[in-house]
């Protein structure tokens, strides 16, 4: 059974820094696509961040490149998201997501439906 848990959430100033840690069980993610997400109510869950350890392939939203980092510790079945320099903006449900195993590397992404596995989020509130 394949399982994501979170963590790493929490209220910061804006300005500051995060860092969500995705913990898998029953996956391996150094041969599948893994993602970070993140959604605010009464909006579509929006793709912020993705890596595909194998090749250590990363892609970015355009609002969080050049702030956010996606790692991954393959050792470790650890997916990690380095978060600077936040901004009120940012304050919206994370979650990690996992793409179907033997999916290989993903064209698209950043978007929810080529992700078959969910964590349960975590939040993360920026205040100004």
């Amino acid at each position: 059974q394949v399982r994501l848990v979170e963590s790493g959430g929490g209220s910061v100033q804006a300005g500051g820094s995060l860092r969500l840690s995705c913990a898998t069980s029953g996956y391996w993610i150094s041969s599948n696509h893994m993602g970070w997400f993140r959604q605010v109510p009464g909006k579509d869950r929006e793709g912020i961040a993705s890596i595909y350890s194998g090749n250590i392939i990363t892609h970015y939203a355009d609002s969080v490149k050049g702030r956010f980092t996606v790692s991954a510790d393959n050792a470790k079945n650890q997916v990690y998201l380095q978060m600077n320099s936040l901004k009120p903006e940012d304050t919206a449900m994370y979650y990690c997501a996992a793409a179907r195993a033997g999916s290989g590397y993903l064209i698209e992404s950043l978007r929810p439906t080529n992700y078959r596995y969910w964590g349960q989020g975590t939040q993360v509130t920026v205040s100004s």
